[in-house]
């Protein structure tokens, strides 16, 4: 018990680490954006033709990804889309449907990787090209420490169609590292996580980059570049993960115990395992003893 605690007051004096996660097809097995296509077609918000046109772009997006041209032309797409939306209840219909739509296609593999970089005491990031109004409900689910995501321009709680921030390609890599300058991340100890060539700049800005799901392009880089190819596909809900998490809504009180906590409850475990072998152990060998 007393190496475990020792070793969890080593990791806190070492230079801060960050785990950065792009979204879409990395931690969640579908476009975030176009996973909420029918729930803003049942508020009003678009019509059919519309549920059509991102369906197919979810298809193809899922077949093989979407390179340079094609995101942006979606970009574009759903810019003019949203153009008059009424801010609030974008955020309404994403909290009501959050769970229905979102919870059943995370990844298990990315919510343990999740997790074993909280352990680690490493703060988690998820830098996504989607919407904020999307991506900061997701993240608080998935118990991110931080959300970089894409804001759209918004007069009279309405969206102008106009991109204020848009956290693509580079970009993203940009974010990294001014979330490095202000939180005090040392980048060479950061991880990173996309799958997705056009996320190549985040990948190189940390130390250990990983390659998830990738496209083809990426792969090749992966491969030529020796970076670590991971494959998810166990999509799964949180509560069936973690049968006594209670997932709250967006905007709830509810907080995730501190890293340390979890970090000394994990060690206890650990050693409660051991006190238990012991004594089985003792018991087997009093039992021969008998014999």
């Amino acid at each position: 018990m007393e190496g475990a605690y020792a070793r969890l007051v080593e990791n806190h004096s070492l230079p801060r680490t960050a785990a950065f996660f792009d979204l879409d097809k990395t931690v969640i097995a579908k476009s975030s954006t176009l996973a909420f296509s029918k729930s803003f077609y049942q508020g009003g918000l678009i019509n059919r033709r519309a549920v059509l046109r991102t369906a197919y772009a979810q298809f193809v997006y899922l077949l093989g990804g979407a390179d340079h041209d094609q995101t942006e032309r979606m970009r574009e797409y759903l810019s003019a889309l949203c153009r008059g939306w009424n801010v609030q209840q974008v955020r309404g219909i994403v909290a009501e449907t959050l769970h229905d739509l979102i919870d059943p296609i995370i990844y298990d593999e990315a919510a343990s990787l999740i997790e074993e970089h909280h352990l680690a005491g490493h703060d988690v990031v998820i830098v996504s090209t989607s919407g904020a109004e999307v991506v900061e409900p997701i993240g608080h689910l998935l118990g991110a420490d931080r959300v970089v995501a894409t804001r759209m321009i918004v007069e009279d709680g309405c969206y102008t169609g106009e991109v204020e921030y848009y956290a693509y390609g580079p970009t993203k890599a940009e974010a990294v590292s001014e979330l490095a300058r202000s939180e005090g991340y040392d980048l060479t100890r950061c991880y990173a996580y996309s799958d997705s060539v056009t996320d190549i700049p985040m990948l190189e800005a940390v130390g250990h980059p990983h390659a998830v799901n990738p496209d083809r392009a990426l792969r090749r880089e992966a491969v030529s570049r020796d970076w670590p190819v991971l494959s998810f596909d166990r999509p799964v809900r949180l509560t069936k993960r973690v049968p006594s998490m209670s997932i709250l809504p967006w905007g709830s009180a509810w907080s995730p115990p501190s890293r340390p906590a979890l970090a000394v409850a994990a060690a206890l475990g650990a050693a409660a395992a051991t006190a238990g072998l012991v004594w089985y152990t003792g018991r087997r060998r009093a039992a021969y003893a008998q014999l």
